[in-house]
């Protein structure tokens, strides 16, 4: 399986009122995770012709994270996808190495030009299954 590896550093702006960063803003990172994976590992022709959205996310919220701190996060696709959906698995460990959240998301594959879903092409489902 591909990994791909992105740090974060949670802003003030990131914060909610119980003082550490909002389930929310774990969403978006996620999200930020992902689009990241896709646009470093897929041929430009995929991302100009693809869009991926999402139709679930199932997280997991082990540990807090405050202002100032950094994360690693972690995705990976670990098994082959279904018609145009595949699940990707999503981690953020914290500078002292323990796991903060855990998340498994479904994606779809929407081709831009109709606007609808495709089955994902097995191109594309080698480059995120592959190992680098």
């Amino acid at each position: 399986m591909s990994e791909y590896f992105l740090e974060i550093v949670a802003q003030p702006e990131d914060i909610d009122e119980l003082g550490h960063v909002n389930n929310a803003v774990w969403v978006r990172w996620i999200q930020e995770l992902a689009t990241a994976h896709w646009q470093a590992l897929a041929p430009q022709e995929f991302v100009e012709r693809y869009i991926w959205v999402v139709t679930r996310h199932e997280i997991d919220y082990r540990g807090n994270v405050v202002a100032g701190e950094t994360v690693a996060g972690k995705t990976w696709i670990s098994e082959p996808p279904k018609g145009a959906r595949f699940w990707r698995n999503v981690s953020f460990a914290g500078a002292d190495g323990k796991l903060k959240v855990s998340a498994k998301t479904n994606w779809a594959i929407i081709d831009q030009t109709s606007g609808r879903p495709v089955r994902v092409p097995q191109e594309l489902a080698d480059l995120f299954l592959s190992e680098e």
